[in-house]
């Protein structure tokens, strides 16, 4: 029979395995925050009712010990009777002596056995649990990482070509300047006006 946590850990799971894949890429894939956190609250919350029952075996445990001692002492107390009713029967009372030693070594190796186990599995049990979290909250870093630095990337060439249309701009600005200052006409040796006296001063407007 599964616990709480197997079957919380089984929907993850499940929920991973449905997430759709990020666009053009084979591994990453897009998760909902909510429910996911929802999944992780709801392991959260079963990892107390784990440690609940592994200490209710802890308590049938003290509870096969006290059985034990009273059968322990319920012998002992026959064979004391017995030996009162028979002093000089003592081979009666070491048996009785030997049988309650029994009892009680053979229930203390049952408790030792359940509480070993109960402790091995609520240590499996947590374990698992927190490296399967540990794992999912790698991934969503390594998402996060990557959706950083795809947009860094696209943050630096927006840079660049605003810097790139900026000097444009003033190139142009400067070309349009200079080409203002240039005379339309200027006057000849002869003291005649000549026409394209300024010409190749002017430069051409960069198109942006």
């Amino acid at each position: 029979m599964n616990s709480r946590i197997e079957d919380i850990i089984a929907q993850i799971q499940e929920y991973i395995d449905g997430c759709k894949y990020q666009a053009f890429s084979s591994s990453k894939i897009i998760v909902d925050r909510e429910e996911l956190y929802g999944l992780l609250d709801d392991l959260h919350a079963s990892v107390p009712v784990e440690i609940e029952r592994h200490r209710q075996i802890i308590a049938n445990k003290e509870e096969i010990l006290n059985d034990a001692r009273k059968k322990a002492n319920q012998l002992i107390e026959e064979a004391t009777v017995q030996t009162n009713e028979l002093i000089n029967e003592h081979a009666i009372m070491q048996q009785a002596y030997t049988q309650a030693n029994e009892v009680m070594a053979l229930s203390s190796r049952k408790a030792d056995a359940v509480l070993r186990q109960a402790n091995e599995e609520a240590t499996a049990y947590r374990e698992s649990a927190v490296a399967y979290v540990e794992g999912l909250l790698d991934e969503l870093e390594t998402l996060s990482t990557n959706t950083l630095a795809q947009a860094n990337d696209a943050h630096s060439v927006l840079s660049a070509s605003l810097e790139n249309y900026i000097r444009t701009l003033r190139q142009n600005k400067q070309a349009l300047v200079r080409e203002s200052l240039v005379p339309e006409e200027s006057e000849g040796t002869d003291g005649e006006y000549t026409e394209d006296a300024g010409e190749g001063t002017s430069e051409e407007l960069k198109l942006i």
